[in-house]
């Protein structure tokens, strides 16, 4: 498919699918008009890269409905110098919009070979400010904590005492909680001691796996 092609759909993607469903931060809109998100796919999926629904990815993951992806990064309320925490690399097109919005993001993935491959397709774009680690995201990740702000990318069971304990005073955390079948989107804010959760839209995404998730 022509590139010009690809950039009109992403254009309209950006019009209808987001602005058209009240995503209003200027950011997030400006960067997922210009990020190609047909490179995160398999070839053979490219063409479909814009379609209003999650795709499938390489070793049985998904890459999320631009809708949701544009909702999580605005419901995370970014400020260019935090440092985040995303839990799950998948195909790096989340880590990639993060990377243009914030100083430092730190993104683990418990498949060494997503990690890998979202790796290189991140740093093709000329982003350098991701550290790659691979291991359990239920615990977090300690070494680099704390953050500022924390994104979930699969589907937890709760809202995780591991991730919340690396938050900063003042930091959120959001993530999709609740059965394997079906979750609700959830903003976590961390705030004198207390912990205020709210969620908002349904979702459904692929099982968070690990100690603090679900079995694989």
């Amino acid at each position: 498919m022509a590139l010009a092609d690809q950039e009109v759909k992403r254009l309209a993607m950006v019009e209808r699918q987001l602005r058209g469903r009240g995503i209003t931060d200027s950011r997030v809109l400006a960067i997922m008009q210009r990020l190609p998100r047909e490179r995160f796919l398999p070839p053979a999926l490219a063409e479909r890269a814009y379609e209003d629904r999650a795709l499938a990815a390489e070793l049985g993951q998904t890459i999320s409905q631009p809708y949701i992806v544009a909702f999580m990064s605005q419901a995370l309320h970014v400020e260019r110098e935090h440092r985040v925490l995303e839990v799950g690399t998948g195909t790096g097109y989340q880590t990639a919009i993060l990377a243009q919005l914030v100083n430092r993001v730190c993104s683990i993935e418990r498949l060494a070979e997503l990690s890998e491959t979202a790796r290189q397709r991140v740093e093709a774009l000329g982003l350098a400010n991701v550290t790659y680690g691979v291991g359990d995201g239920t615990l977090g990740w300690a070494e680099h904590a704390p953050y500022d702000r924390i994104i979930v990318t699969a589907a937890a069971p709760c809202v995780i005492p591991d991730l919340l304990d690396q938050l900063t005073e003042g930091g959120r955390l959001v993530i999709p909680v609740g059965t394997a079948d079906s979750q609700r989107l959830t903003s976590v804010e961390r705030r004198s001691g207390r912990i205020i959760e709210r969620p908002s839209i349904g979702v459904k995404f692929v099982k968070l796996v690990g100690a603090r998730g679900f079995d694989e």
